[in-house]
Formats: structure tokens, sequence, C-alpha cells
């Protein structure tokens, strides 16, 4: 596979059982001129249990933080459930520096977060 452009975010829905979570697999950084997709995917998702695996995410700005945010807000209000996966270093730091980490699940792989029921 050749280098991923930097500035560029692929979204791959994982395929999951007829009544599990919903996944959204993201390559890329979840930044400012990435959004456009990736908040229509996440407002088009009705599922239960909404799992987004961040794994390959390397960076996220405050646009990205405040995507994450709407999604959170819009799975709390509609009584959902938020995961994600596999977040860095990096991330979690943006995260936590926003003062908004409490507001997610966190698990180290999608095996886990498909095992915690909601």
């Amino acid at each position: 596979m050749p280098p991923m452009q930097p500035r560029s975010l692929v979204i791959e829905e994982v395929s999951d059982l007829p009544n599990g979570p919903h996944i959204l697999r993201l390559r890329g950084p979840l930044i400012l001129t990435t959004l456009t997709e990736f908040q229509s995917r996440v407002r088009a998702d009705r599922s239960h249990n909404l799992i987004l695996d961040l794994t390959e995410v390397p960076y996220v700005d405050s646009a990205g933080i405040g995507a994450l945010v709407g999604t959170y807000v819009r799975h709390q209000r509609d009584e959902n459930a938020l995961s994600l996966v596999g977040v860095n270093d990096r991330v979690h730091a943006a995260l936590k520096i926003a003062h908004i980490e409490q507001f997610f699940r966190f698990f180290d792989s999608l095996g886990e977060a498909q095992a915690k029921r909601v």
C-alpha cells in the first residue's frame, strides 16, 4: 500500500453483526479539512452503539475535537453509546487538554469494545 497523504482521511465501514455495534475505522488526521465526510457519516448513524476505530488517526485539531464532541452529544441525546478504539497518546492528550476525555469510553482494541455490552 502506498503511503497515505498526510492530510486525507479515509473512513471505512467495518462489517458487523446485524444487531451489533456500528464500526467506523478512520485512517488519517481528523482535522478541519477532513471533517466533511466524517460528520456526514456519524450524523447518518442510527445505531445504538457507535465505535470509532482511531488506531490509524495520528492527530486531531480543534475542529476534529469539536466533531467528536458533536458526535458524543448526539449519541447522548439519543441515549446511544459512543466508544473510541486505539486512541494514541497524542490524540488522547488533545482530548485531555480540551477537558473532554471523560465523555468517551476508551478501548485498546475493537474486540474489547465489541465485547462491552451497552
